[in-house]
């Protein structure tokens, strides 16, 4: 759909809120139904459930990929089917489990977002990412031509793309911090980085970790394309409900 006449987001601090929303990808299958949710500007997000829960419906209807089938979400006050599907995307920065690394130099690849940026911009970004370390071991450093099969560790691959969002400073973030395939060194520099990036900013995070989920403001517990449960670590394992049983099997025993 053609984005014509419609408002630029702009000066946006992150409030952002989800009011009453109905939502199925197919009608007679209804999914998220009656869904409210404030976020205030900074406040993070946990997002947990099985595999195939609904996570990336949630996104989706963040990002306006879908609209909402009733209700509304806002953003500073502003309905996102009033915003150009451009300029409210521009405000969420995004790491997503996929990687995405393009036939370019690091530095190109870095400044993706931001063709203008200076190098001492993309330094700070890749500082700032964790991710200056092993660029600098590269053998033509930020200058070396990289691409998506090209000898980077997956989690090296990650801090460049934590670095690109640094980068852009944006007001809103939507993480996937899944790190299954990333050994425990570079985990820790990517955890740091996420750490870093998560200050200040409102995140909506699809969390694979426990102390993602116990420091979140709401955890939206999502099973079968629904909201199950949301509230807060202590409050949601008093329920003894999904989220307990959920918990309870992933998490318990691990130190994560």
């Amino acid at each position: 759909p053609s984005d014509k006449g419609f408002d630029e987001l702009e000066n946006v601090k992150g409030n952002v809120e989800i009011d009453n929303v109905y939502f199925s990808y197919v009608k007679t299958n209804p999914l998220i139904q009656g869904f409210s949710l404030k976020v205030k500007s900074g406040q993070r997000i946990a997002i947990v459930g099985p595999t195939g829960c609904g996570k990336t419906t949630f996104i989706n209807l963040l990002l306006r990929f879908y609209d909402v089938d009733g209700g509304s979400i806002t953003v500073d006050g502003t309905d996102i089917r009033d915003i150009t599907r451009r300029s409210l995307r521009e405000h969420f920065g995004m790491v997503l489990q996929d990687t995405w690394i393009k036939n370019a130099t690091v530095r190109e690849n870095i400044a993706f977002g931001k063709a203008d940026a200076t190098d001492e911009e993309i330094i700070a970004a890749a500082k700032a990412a964790r991710a200056h370390g092993f660029i600098k071991r590269l053998e033509k450093g930020y200058d070396t031509v990289i691409a998506d099969d090209d000898g980077l560790s997956e989690g090296e691959r990650q801090l460049l793309c934590i670095a690109r969002v640094m980068l852009l400073k944006p007001p809103m973030l939507i993480l996937d911090e899944a790190t299954s395939s990333i050994d425990t060194r570079t985990e820790i520099k990517v955890q740091d980085a996420f750490t870093r990036l998560l200050e200040g900013r409102t995140s909506f995070v699809v969390a694979h970790r426990l102390s993602t989920i116990r420091d979140a403001d709401c955890i939206l517990v999502m099973k079968d394309g629904r909201v199950y449960e949301q509230g807060r670590h202590e409050e949601l394992l008093k329920k003894n409900g999904f989220y307990a049983e959920l918990y309870n099997s992933q998490f318990a025993h691990k130190n994560i």
